[in-house]
């Protein structure tokens, strides 16, 4: 990321009482001032810590005044709870998100989860299955993103009149295009399964409270189950299902700060598809693991344990929720049992804080030979992502499909993809994939 300015700096840090700026101190470089004592010590009230980031916020030009004021008033209180139990100092902070150029960046940095001492199986090169392998048909849904609010005619931000079932402007999408596209999918089955990797509100994330994103699970659960029947669904848990958006407490923050209003929604909604077992990870961090056929098994990773703009990290950022360490037991079990695993999850893990990405890869290193595919979504755009063998860093290991988005947001089409080629078994693909696939392979 490109460094802040020194306007920018003098508003974050270096704002006084009477509403001036004052110089930041000398800094050491690569790192931040520290903030007046002020800031931090006497003006403590929440409303002035909320006229005062809404100027900055206005004076930066980050949003229209409206949105600042909204936003800002959505996120305050969780902020400040994480502010007062963060050990981090401000340029620690900048630098966690943002990183080294702009503070000392990620103190957590050096934090392992444990593999296990069984050595690693000997490296079977990869061999294409026989014909007549069993194959499956997996559904592959990610970033639908339904736009409560979508009024066609109307016209979007910096762009034309938005299109009855959509629009290249900043919308989301209609209500009825979801039923469609479902309506379509039933049409095209049948399928064995389906993967749903999250991102169901829409993106006026400033708007939105608890009651919307409940409101948003229930219905699309319910268009879901409506058109695909009795097909097993297993979903991931997107960063746009909280409020504030990106906001996932790890599992020891209780009361009305945690995430146990959405997870237990979630495990209410979804208990058709998951066995007791998964829902109960998923009330308690929002992860499950289930069998989906003998000899292969799914993990739903929640990814938002990983993310930079999940600002509660930055009161402990160390493996949240043990999800990591948990995987790990995960896949020993399954190693073990001779079995395959696919992983699901929203953020694709290079998109994670560096410390959580770094031992993701230590992970699906050691476990090269159980790990069948990885599922992700989040970017809107059509991708993949490699995996190499750490000691040379050479040697493909695995790879991880990252799939377009159902909803327009923005300037994209859902993605569709109409057939194969060479050794790649022929699929279609609506905001994700629907291929036939080997089994284990």
């Amino acid at each position: 990321p490109a460094p802040l300015s020194p306007q920018a700096r003098q508003l974050i840090l270096g704002r006084q009482r009477g509403g001036g700026s004052a110089a930041p101190a000398p800094a050491a470089p690569g790192s931040l001032p520290r903030p007046p004592p002020h800031v931090l010590q006497l003006e403590t009230s929440v409303e002035h810590i909320h006229r005062t980031a809404v100027s900055v916020c206005e004076k930066l030009h980050l949003a229209p005044s409206q949105v600042c004021r909204e936003i800002i008033r959505l996120f305050e209180r969780d902020m400040l709870t994480v502010w007062a139990r963060s050990v981090l100092r401000p340029a620690e902070i900048c630098g966690l998100l943002l990183g080294s150029r702009c503070g000392h960046w990620d103190i957590f940095a050096s934090w392992n989860v444990t593999l296990p001492e069984t050595p690693k199986p000997p490296v079977q090169p990869p061999v294409p299955p026989p014909p007549g392998t069993p194959t499956a048909r997996v559904l592959f849904l990610t970033d639908l993103h339904w736009d409560r609010g979508y009024l066609p005619g109307s016209d979007p931000p910096r762009g034309p009149g938005a299109g009855y079932w959509g629009t290249y402007g900043k919308c989301d999408l209609p209500l009825h295009t979801l039923e469609n596209l479902l309506q379509h999918l039933a049409s095209t089955g049948p399928y064995d399964a389906a993967y749903w990797t999250g991102d169901i509100p829409a993106h006026n994330v400033w708007e939105q409270s608890r009651a919307d994103q409940l409101q948003a699970l229930h219905t699309i659960t319910g268009l879901v189950r409506k058109y695909l029947g009795p097909l097993p669904v297993y979903p991931a848990v997107g960063n746009h299902e909280s409020v504030p958006v990106n906001a996932f407490p790890p599992p020891y923050v209780h009361g009305n700060r945690s995430s146990a209003w959405l997870y237990s929604a979630m495990a209410d909604a979804w208990q058709q598809w998951l066995p007791p077992d998964a829902l109960q990870t998923l009330r308690q961090g929002g992860f499950y693991a289930l069998w989906v056929l003998p000899g292969l098994r799914l993990v739903s990773l929640n990814m938002n344990f990983c993310s930079a703009t999940n600002f509660w990290l930055l009161i402990n950022s160390t493996d949240p929720a043990g999800q990591l360490q948990w995987l790990v037991g995960v896949l020993q079990g399954a190693e073990a049992r001779g079995e395959k695993v696919h992983i699901i999850g929203h953020i694709p893990p290079s998109h994670c804080l560096h410390a959580w990405s770094w031992n993701y890869y230590r992970i699906i290193d050691r476990f090269e030979g159980t790990v069948a595919g990885q599922f992700f979504g989040h970017t809107h755009v059509d991708q993949f992502e490699m995996f190499y063998d750490q000691d040379t860093l050479s040697r493909p290991l695995g790879i991880a499909f990252v799939a377009p988005s159902v909803t327009t947001y923005y300037n994209l089409n859902p993605g569709e993809l109409a057939s194969g080629s060479g050794r790649r078994p022929p699929g279609r693909l609506w905001g994700g994939q629907a291929s036939s696939l080997p089994l284990l392979g």
